[in-house]
């Protein structure tokens, strides 16, 4: 009996499609793409699947699959295959990636809420006392990492509940995007907003002017590899398939399928009701609310595709634009209560305790709270010298988003580099072999290769790009964070040897 119940809680290849389907992809991915390279963002889409998100899956599950007695997650992946210091180093990376990501939602949140009340993005409008809008969005941003670190340290289970309906929300979105895409297309004759005239050029040529060297094309390939982010979710999974041997690669290669297919298919259907030089060439139209603009536009083409007065069109535009907003705002309050303090008390609970400070480590009702207080004034901190950097609006969220993507790109190199020397052991005997794709140390050693050059050199393309456009500030920034957060790492593993360590 206890047997049958185990294998009927097992997940079926469909099952863990799904799994993989809601744990990667991202509707907000898609409109953000074609607002950077239009059709062209298509084939950087399916490279990224086949050069990073299929391989680096498979290096995901194996570690997973390998280490599934293990509490400490991806520090005990890496700890176990190359070592502490190795290891410490890759999860502080992977810890302060979420940082950075607090840093880039606290200050844009509040594009999904004036949508959701006004039904378009009116926070380049603030002003307060002399300051600008960037300014003031910056200071709201200090505010809800304020707010929500207070409450999160009283309990946040009914937040949580709340804020789910979001994320329900937000995958119905997807659903809107893509049907009512097609929609359009079908009312308006098949006729594209955006003309497809030559198929090289459409699908090569971003028609956006920041987007139109080799280097900045080079660099929207962080943009592709952040959209398939969230894999190591899929270590703890292998254990959990049915068959895992045979359903988990055919699951995770359909996933694979399915994700990409899906971006290219939802970027694809943007250009059926959005313009990109009638609607996105503006000012007011910036990485943090162009979903919200895309949104908006196709319910005001749904309404003139259906023979709608122009003011009725839009007025439609605007509630989905309000239902966007709504729906991201929950999604995004949701995910910001729950990565406020779990990444944090993953890296503390899988690290040395002697690593740490004083009552840094202190976990009191399940919550790191000394280290969420401590986080808190480090985000605040960036989030005041980003927010005061001299940005305009449109530069500002670019900057959050670049950040953002290089920070929680870069652990993945980490990760990547651990898996010959993790492959080395299991080939030796020393790690368990309950799941194997890549059978040889050379394969193992030609994947890690691939995925670490992606992910490098697409970094790499990123930081140098705003440098070579003149926009130095911006190039220091998205150094500094992954600079400053690696030295700290290093200084608190150096005096945990000294202190501890080197007297055993």
């Amino acid at each position: 009996m206890a047997g049958n119940t185990n294998t009927s809680k097992k997940l079926t290849l469909i099952s863990l499609i799904l799994m993989i389907f809601t744990s990667v992809f991202g509707f907000a991915n898609m409109p953000r793409a074609f607002y950077l390279m239009g059709y062209a963002a298509i084939p950087w889409y399916v490279i990224s699947a086949i050069l990073f998100f299929i391989p680096y899956a498979f290096m995901m599950a194996e570690y997973g699959a390998a280490y599934k007695k293990e509490t400490g997650g991806i520090y005990s992946w890496m700890e176990k295959s190359v070592g502490a210091k190795y290891a410490f180093i890759g999860t502080f990376m992977w810890y302060a990636s979420y940082i950075i990501w607090m840093v880039n939602v606290s200050s844009t949140i509040w594009v999904p809420l004036s949508n959701a009340i006004f039904g378009k993005d009116r926070t380049g409008e603030l002003a307060f006392v002399g300051l600008n809008a960037t300014q003031i969005l910056g200071m709201l941003g200090c505010l809800w990492i304020l707010l929500v670190t207070f409450v999160a340290t009283k309990g946040i289970e009914k937040i949580k509940k709340v804020t789910s309906i979001g994320g329900t929300a937000v995958a119905l979105l997807n659903v809107v995007l893509l049907l009512g895409g097609f929609l359009v297309l079908l009312l308006n004759g098949f006729e594209f907003a955006q003309p497809i005239k030559d198929i090289a050029r459409d699908f090569t040529v971003s028609p956006n002017p920041a987007y139109q060297t080799p280097i900045t094309m080079l660099s929207f390939s962080t943009f592709a590899i952040f959209a398939f982010g969230g894999l190591e979710v899929l270590g703890g999974l292998v254990d959990q398939t049915e068959n895992a041997e045979t359903t988990f690669p055919k699951g995770l290669t359909i996933s694979a399928i399915v994700i990409a297919v899906g971006y290219a298919l939802g970027i694809f259907a943007c250009g059926m009701f959005t313009n990109w030089s009638a609607i996105l060439d503006s000012p007011n139209v910036n990485m943090a609310n162009v979903a919200y603009v895309l949104m908006r536009n196709l319910g005001f083409e749904l309404g003139r595709a259906f023979g709608m007065a122009d003011t009725s069109a839009i007025t439609l535009g605007m509630w989905i634009a309000r239902f966007v907003g709504f729906s991201m705002f929950l999604a995004l309050t949701g995910a910001f209560f729950t990565l406020t303090y779990s990444p944090l008390k993953t890296l503390i609970e899988g690290s040395p305790k002697e690593i740490w400070p004083g009552r840094f480590s202190e976990i009191r009702d399940g919550m790191p709270i000394n280290a969420m207080k401590v986080q808190a004034i480090i985000a605040i901190a960036i989030i005041l010298i980003v927010s005061f950097g001299g940005s305009n609006g449109k530069a500002f969220f670019n900057l959050l988003a670049l950040m953002t993507n290089v920070a929680m790109t870069v652990p993945y190199i980490f990760l990547s580099g651990a898996f010959p020397r993790f492959k080395k052991k299991q080939l030796e005997g020393k790690v368990e072999k309950p799941f194997v794709v890549f059978k040889t140390y050379g394969s193992a050693i030609f994947v890690s290769v691939i995925v670490t050059i992606v992910v490098g050199f697409a970094n790499v393309f990123s930081v140098v790009e705003p440098a070579l456009g003149g926009r130095t500030l911006d190039t220091i920034f998205m150094i500094a964070g992954p600079v400053a957060f690696s030295i700290v790492a290093l200084i608190l593993y150096f005096m945990y040897e000294s202190r501890y360590l080197n007297r055993k």
